[in-house]
């Protein structure tokens, strides 16, 4: 009689993923199947949920001006143009990345489907057989990126933002002439928080190393800062470089479209001569097939409606983000969120307390992104709220209410 495996052959569980697959198990809140979606509020069979999940920062994905250009567009180029970029591109590719290059203020864009197809194939070129170094709290398709670039020959060293004299170390101990990149998030995903920018590139600078910046989370919300902006998300929603006041000298931007733009979309901001170079050497350009007709409209449009209400549409969202976070901080409780960024991370006191707590926040109708080990470390077990800018007031109070249960059950971690 022939064996019968639990699992198949050849495969090995990592406990380190016990407790996320206990979770994807046990808890309604992971791997959950929507049934409807209005706005903010979904629905899970017969439960209605209010959505503190969602990374449509903008609420771009429920306006109406931006959903009416899908169709049009279709008309015109058919649900999906299948050809590689390398073979061809519709005529919207270009437009969005001249558009997108005069908001950003960077010399030009790449536009590719995905930022995890970018980290993946586009780190390894910039490496070549150099030295990578990467942050430690970078998003884990950054940090992959570099793993697949030292299976191609570079080096991998780890550093942390908060110690630049660390990476200024690190720098300093390799060969200069040889390809040195120095990859890090510009808005953590799970805090919101954003690393000294200037700083880090000074150092990057002085040193000849490339600095690689991965900004999915920023782009769209926080922007270049202006005597006349509507809040300190400042104005235009061009990211995390201009939000800091740097220039684009020696620094790759990555951001995408799928958070504040609601879009299947992303890219890289870069010199044209890099932009040339990657044509041929990075995969998705060669290979894949582009993003489809609706994300590449809709990303055109948002760009449009950014101009236009972006600025008035980031001051509410930042009006609503302060009442959370005031409201987290009035009950003790801790959270690393430092900054006014429209995430806001909410560790438990004992990381055990995991599926019990998203049990109530669904009961209570509140879905949220849970945190667990190892996406974050055990001391940081708990969810992620995102707030939107379809996320009413009434939204807001149910959500306010609900933390002040789960503090009056002592299950949430108090600031120290």
């Amino acid at each position: 009689m022939r064996a019968i495996h639990a699992e198949p052959p050849g495969v090995r569980r990592d406990p380190r993923w016990g407790d996320l697959d206990h979770l994807r198990r046990t808890s309604p809140m992971s791997d959950a199947v929507l049934d409807e979606v209005r706005g903010r509020h979904i629905r899970s069979g017969d439960h209605w949920l209010i959505d503190f999940a969602s990374c449509n920062y903008l609420g771009f994905d429920w306006d109406s001006e931006i959903i009416d250009e899908i169709e049009p567009a279709v008309r015109r180029w058919g649900t999906h143009p299948s050809w590689s970029r390398l073979l061809g591109s519709p005529r919207l590719y270009p437009e969005i990345e001249e558009r997108l290059a005069a908001l950003l203020g960077a010399p030009d864009t790449l536009l590719l489907p995905t930022a995890t197809l970018i980290h993946a194939s586009v780190i390894p070129v910039l490496a070549d057989a150099g030295h990578v170094f990467v942050e430690a709290r970078a998003h884990k398709t950054v940090y992959d990126g570099c793993v697949s670039a030292r299976g191609q020959g570079a080096r991998l060293r780890r550093f942390r933002a908060d110690r630049p004299e660390e990476l200024d170390t690190l720098l300093r101990a390799v060969p200069s002439d040889g390809p040195r990149l120095v990859c890090l998030d510009g808005v953590d995903s799970m805090s919101g928080n954003t690393p000294d920018l200037p700083l880090l590139a000074r150092i990057c600078r002085e040193q000849g190393a490339m600095l690689y910046v991965d900004d999915t989370h920023g782009f769209g919300v926080i922007g270049e800062r202006t005597a006349a902006e509507p809040c300190p998300y400042g104005s235009r929603g061009n990211s995390v470089v201009r939000h800091m006041g740097e220039t684009y000298d020696g620094i790759v931007l990555v951001g995408g479209f799928s958070k504040a733009y609601s879009s299947l979309l992303a890219f890289l901001a870069l010199p044209t001569r890099l932009k040339d170079h990657l044509k041929t050497a990075a995969g998705p350009y060669l290979y894949s097939g582009p993003s489809p007709t609706a994300s590449l409209a809709t990303a055109l449009a948002g760009l449009r409606v950014n101009d236009r209400r972006g600025d008035a549409i980031r001051a509410d969202l930042y009006r609503k983000t302060v009442r959370v976070l005031r409201h987290i901080r009035a009950l003790g409780l801790n959270t690393p969120s430092v900054r006014e960024f429209p995430i806001v991370e909410v560790p438990l006191a004992d990381s055990a307390d995991l599926d019990a707590v998203a049990r109530f926040l669904w009961e209570r109708g509140i879905y949220v992104t849970l945190a667990a080990y190892p996406l974050v470390p055990r001391d940081r077990v708990g969810f992620r709220v995102q707030v939107t800018a379809l996320n009413s007031d009434e939204d807001i109070d149910r959500l306010n209410d609900t933390l002040s249960r789960l503090a009056e059950q002592r299950v949430l971690g108090l600031r120290r």
